[in-house]
């Protein structure tokens, strides 16, 4: 059962440190017990953003080998980006679909909503399966083509085992996808 608790009274906040991508915010808060303190989080952008689990034919994961900046390494996962003004998560979805892999999906289903290390970071990931796919490649903003990886669907547990394979949200978005799967 979950416990109803009373958000802490926020008494001040304000921007203490900011990068073309980051906002660094200071928190100082009021408990319920009037226990004060301050925190410190990355202030969200309020767009969100998505992740996509391609399936191919019932047969095959579509994924993406890409750079990441934050462990100087190329990483193997699903599509994903930010939501673009205007633009819904299902929109988003294909779209980045489209940019990063070259399909777009006729059938997405929405699986769920992940935080983000919820302690420090406000935004949230919208995560969904997309079937049906068509060949429809849109040019995105990535500074290099992303390497498209196929990989068995009757295959998926291998895909843990893959050192390249350790993006938290990836992994989860495969079980949440497979969860589905099995569902149907």
């Amino acid at each position: 059962m979950t416990k109803t608790h009373v958000k802490p009274e926020i008494l001040h906040a304000e921007v203490v440190a900011k990068s073309r991508l980051f906002q660094i915010e200071q928190v100082h808060l009021r408990f319920s017990n009037q226990v004060e303190r301050q925190y410190e989080r990355m202030k969200g952008n309020n767009r969100g953003a998505v992740m996509v689990v391609p399936v191919l034919g019932q047969t095959q994961l579509l994924l993406g080998r890409e750079y990441a900046a934050g462990t100087h390494s190329y990483e193997l996962g699903f599509p994903k980006g930010l939501i673009d003004p205007g633009e819904t998560a299902a929109e988003a979805a294909n779209r980045e679909l489209q940019e990063e892999i070259g399909y777009g999906s006729k059938k997405l289903t929405h699986l769920m909503e992940l935080s983000l290390a919820p302690g420090y970071f406000a935004s949230k990931m919208q995560i969904f399966l997309a079937e049906d796919l068509y060949l429809n490649d849109l040019e995105g903003d990535e500074p290099e083509p992303i390497e498209m990886v196929k990989w068995p669907l009757d295959k998926w547990q291998e895909l843990l085992l893959e050192d390249d394979f350790s993006e938290s949200r990836s992994v989860s978005a495969l079980f949440l996808a497979q969860k589905h799967l099995q569902l149907k």
